[in-house]
């Protein structure tokens, strides 16, 4: 389950991402006194999960390339409502999102030595993967929820559902990252205590509007 400690090194680099727009939200959300949805969090989450697939690829974990598949579009379109790309060079968008298919069709390209490296590894359970997919899921659908609301109510936000989403969705993911040995997954999930935080504030800031 252990690889060598520059992989770490690749999954902690994306953590600093995530660490950053986790960091970047709270402090405004602590400043206005609302959860806020700042645009330099979407960016800061399509770099971390373009690094933290390449992770999921080195460390034969289809688990965390699952989660990162899954949340990535949609990191991109709260940037398009935030009118980011219409200050970008038109090209922009379209390689952004090229970028983790190219990367899916080259695992893919040989697809009994990729079911080989990612669903049947010693080191890596069967049950134990699927545990995994269901915690990154579980966190990463959050992101699902956020969209639907967001496209709902036409803008780019943070409601509270997607925070109670992501506590539940980090439990598993500890629980995952302790079974695989994986420090980078554990440390990842930092960002819990900020969720709990935000679904404070969003309370808080509910019962003020009654």
């Amino acid at each position: 389950m252990d690889s060598p400690f520059w992989i770490y090194c690749v999954g902690l680099s994306a953590q600093i991402f995530y660490f950053g727009r986790i960091f970047v939200q709270w402090y405004l959300s602590e400043k206005h006194k609302t959860v806020e949805s700042p645009t330099l969090y979407w960016v800061f989450s399509t770099i971390g999960s373009m690094i933290m697939f390449l992770y999921g690829c080195l460390r034969n974990d289809f688990a965390i390339i699952f989660g990162e598949f899954i949340t990535f579009y949609i990191y991109m379109w709260n940037i398009n409502a935030k009118g980011l790309y219409r200050k970008l060079p038109r090209f922009v968008p379209y390689v952004q999102a090229l970028i983790p298919l190219a990367a899916l069709l080259f695992l893919m390209h040989d697809i009994p030595r990729f079911a080989e490296n990612y669903f049947h590894s010693d080191g890596l359970p069967l049950g134990l993967l699927l545990f995994g997919m269901a915690g990154q899921f579980t966190f990463k659908s959050r992101f699902i929820y956020q969209w639907i609301y967001s496209y709902r109510h036409k803008e780019s936000t943070l409601p509270l559902g997607f925070w109670i989403i992501a506590v539940i969705g980090s439990v598993m993911i500890i629980t995952y990252g302790a079974i695989r040995h994986d420090w980078v997954l554990i440390v990842g999930q930092l960002g819990i205590i900020v969720s709990i935080r935000n679904i404070m504030i969003a309370l808080k800031y509910d019962r003020k509007k009654c």
